[in-house]
């Protein structure tokens, strides 16, 4: 085809252009005015549409629905679909960076007390303390005498109170030499004992005395030859108790016997235990 052809074609598809332009662009004013309608009217919602489709789109009987038509679950014969499961959801994506420890709470009740437990091993033996520092040095007690007489003593119209003479020991001065009485200035347990010589053909009768008490006798009968005889004891004195000796008075003629040479008459007494002690 010479150059006169193609410009005869390229003239033909210009002039086709202009022709079928408008036509192609224009719109049906019943639509146009549908299409306004629908702006100005409110959505539906998705029951409305499907019913009004449903409706639309009813099948006259005997005739197949189209392919693409929607279904309802309650219509008879309608399509099985294969049933899409839930999305999952991977809740470890979305857990945050830890936060801050928060305030400690408030300190709650006391619970039941428990049963005691059963009782543990034996453990093993510790080591061996250290020496502790030295004690007060122990209070000691002492109360002691002895006594001696180197002269007779005859019996009386009255009691006789035996008073001593001779002095052997005499701790802290307890035992009295003018009154011939032991005084207790420390309570406790003691023990005294009392010897004397007796006088031929004369009775021996005397008393170890608590205070006005007659504790126990020292007592020998009359012979024809003298001899010594001896009483002892223990006693529970308090402080201001007062330990003498008596002889008896003249209602027997009784007397013990001494001299200037020899001492025949003793007195003695010592603290045993004191009275705090255990």
């Amino acid at each position: 085809m010479g150059s006169h052809g193609q410009g005869f074609v390229l003239g033909c598809c210009l002039l086709l252009a202009f022709t079928c332009g408008p036509v192609l662009s224009h719109v049906p004013r019943d639509q146009q005015e549908q299409e306004e309608g629908q702006e100005l009217l409110p959505p539906l919602d998705h029951d409305k549409r499907n019913e009004e489709k449903h409706e639309k789109y009813s099948p006259s009987p005997g005739e197949e629905p189209p392919a693409s038509r929607c279904f309802r679950c309650c219509d008879p014969g309608m399509p099985v679909y294969q049933a899409i499961p839930a999305p999952q959801i991977n809740i470890t994506i979305l857990k945050g960076e830890k936060g801050d420890r928060g305030d400690r709470g408030l300190q709650g009740k006391y619970g039941k007390t428990g049963s005691v437990g059963a009782r543990g091993h034996v453990g093993p033996k510790g080591q061996k303390g250290s020496v502790g520092a030295p004690g007060d040095r122990c209070k000691n007690h002492y109360a002691a005498f002895s006594v001696g007489r180197k002269k007779p003593l005859h019996s009386g119209d009255y009691y006789q109170t035996v008073v001593f003479d001779t002095e052997f020991v005499n701790l802290y001065g307890h035992f009295n030499m003018f009154t011939g009485r032991f005084y207790c200035y420390v309570p406790g347990i003691y023990f005294f004992s009392l010897n004397v010589h007796t006088w031929n053909q004369k009775e021996t009768y005397l008393h170890i005395m608590r205070n006005a008490e007659e504790v126990v006798i020292l007592y020998a009968q009359v012979s024809d030859r003298s001899i010594m005889q001896s009483q002892s004891l223990m006693l529970q004195l308090r402080e201001q108790d007062e330990v003498w000796v008596r002889l008896f008075k003249g209602e027997r003629e009784n007397a013990i016997f001494s001299d200037e040479f020899d001492t025949y008459v003793t007195f003695s007494g010592y603290l045993v235990k004191h009275a705090s002690e255990p």
